[in-house]
């Protein structure tokens, strides 16, 4: 279910990019990311960092896209927000205690700090690899090739490089330590 969440807008620009083209899909796109935003605020009270992230990037380069009618704008957006979580990520190593990784996983899973360390490292990787190839379809591909790669494409490497994860991570898990063990 987050999951979908997560790519509402992507799925309405999607659905209203085939039905309408570029212009209406990134308005319709604006419009979701609000929503997003919006729904997440009323039923949690807060709103995830990736969200808020992605809503000013859409309304910035979905913005220009309508207002200069140059469909280059919304294209770059995929690269700049995997750029910036990247670089989020990669930052996490060197500020602070735990890595963004482990600040999300670590309530439901005990890794060693090593293990820690390259899955968040594998996150920048990935995330640098998606804003990279993003960038390489939007110049030698057609509007609706990169449309197709923006939804099924990074839909698919993001699911497809969360198995390898979880294979991954069954190798190294260990059992967190109970309340009772502590005290």
């Amino acid at each position: 279910m987050k999951l979908f969440f997560d790519f509402f807008p992507i799925l309405l620009f999607f659905i209203a990019y085939k039905a309408y083209g570029i212009y209406t899909a990134t308005f319709v796109a604006i419009l979701a990311s609000v929503a997003q935003v919006g729904y997440a605020r009323i039923k949690h009270g807060k709103v995830e960092t990736m969200h808020l992230v992605t809503l000013g990037l859409i309304v910035v380069f979905g913005g220009a896209t309508l207002l200069l009618q140059d469909e280059t704008f919304i294209k770059w957006k995929p690269t700049v927000v995997n750029a910036l979580f990247a670089l989020a990520f990669l930052a996490s190593h060197f500020i602070g205690r735990k890595t963004l990784v482990e600040h999300a996983m670590s309530a439901s899973i005990s890794l060693p700090a090593p293990v820690w360390a390259r899955l968040n490292l594998s996150w920048v990787i990935f995330f640098f690899m998606l804003a990279a190839l993003n960038l390489y379809v939007v110049y030698n591909f057609d509007t609706d090739t990169w449309v197709n790669f923006k939804l099924f494409g990074m839909m698919g490497l993001t699911l497809a490089f969360l198995v390898a994860q979880a294979f991954y991570l069954s190798r190294h898990m260990t059992e967190p330590e109970s309340k009772l063990e502590k005290d």
